[in-house]
């Protein structure tokens, strides 16, 4: 299987589900309005949001009156590109060397497998990496990077737990900067995103990053639990506005059956999906591809 391919696998569940209804649905009604209330209904229960949903389906309708159409295979395919094209609104941003990507998201999506993950993607590229523990205050959270940068064969740099986070990036930047280091890959605290001093302490480690390696790309992702659903988006919203993220790293892609609040991330927030993850193997990640995600989708 390509790498494209574990995308649209790890959409069987979500698959699934929207197909069989999808088959009804065109099997009771014709285009009509009862036929597209209910397609918006589809995409709803999938955890496509109200409003995402609303303005697909419109879309579709528009052009399936305006050409006369109510053949169901174009109907499905005419949903499919707009799919499409709703997640490419957001572009994805181009890595160029040296390059820092910081990674944030809330408790328990899995931030500090999904590093080591990534870490092995680069190392895949031919890219020199270095792992920055800023996770200074979950127990063993250094241990357990240092477990993942052993695994992909990396440096990394940690401080004793408790340790000011912000100084462990610092010291992190001037070795990767005094080793032309290609990557650096930062791991920081799981918080609420609805606690402002944790905001606050992002937003802090964030200028570090400006204020001392200028010259290198910054990307901050977020990263998130594919199984969350609608939740995800409200979660985006607030991080976005603490650090502007520059995308998104979902995690148990293979894990959910309603995968449709990524429409959502990419057409309401403009945030593009960089990252999935779909399994527990260390090359597990792959790059996000919107095609092969609406093929996995239907």
């Amino acid at each position: 299987m390509g790498l494209f391919g574990k995308i649209r696998d790890a959409l069987k569940k979500t698959k699934a589900g929207v197909s069989e209804k999808m088959r009804l649905l065109f099997a009771k009604n014709k285009l009509g309005d009862e036929f597209y209330d209910e397609l918006e209904e589809i995409l709803i229960s999938s955890d496509v949001s109200v409003t995402t949903a609303e303005e697909v389906v419109g879309q579709v309708r528009e052009e399936a009156i305006g050409n006369r159409v109510k053949d169901e295979q174009y109907v499905t395919d005419l949903l499919k590109d707009i799919l499409e094209d709703t997640l490419n609104e957001a572009e994805i941003p181009p890595i160029s060397y040296p390059c820092v990507i910081m990674f944030v998201g809330v408790n328990g999506v899995g931030k500090t497998t999904t590093i080591g993950k990534v870490a092995q993607y680069f190392v895949s590229q031919g890219k020199s990496v270095l792992l920055a523990a800023a996770d200074t205050f979950r127990a063993a959270a250094g241990d357990q990077l240092s477990v993942w940068a052993d695994r992909a064969k990396v440096r990394v740099i940690r401080h004793e737990e408790g340790s000011d986070p912000a100084a462990v990036i610092f010291d992190a930047l001037t070795s990767a900067r005094a080793r032309g280091t290609d990557v650096v890959l930062v791991d920081t605290a799981g918080r609420l995103h609805v606690k402002e001093n944790l905001m606050n302490e992002l937003k802090k480690m964030d200028r570090v990053v400006s204020r001392e390696y200028p010259q290198a790309q910054f990307l901050k992702l977020l990263v998130l639990d594919a199984t969350t659903g609608q939740n995800a988006v409200a979660q985006a919203r607030v991080f976005d506005e603490a650090v502007d993220l520059d995308g998104i790293v979902l995690t148990k892609l293979d894990g959910t059956a309603k995968g449709g609040f990524v429409f959502s991330l990419c057409g309401e927030l403009g945030i593009p999906v960089v990252f999935a993850g779909v399994g527990e193997k260390i090359d597990d990640l792959v790059p996000f591809d919107a095609e092969q995600f609406v093929e996995g989708f239907f």
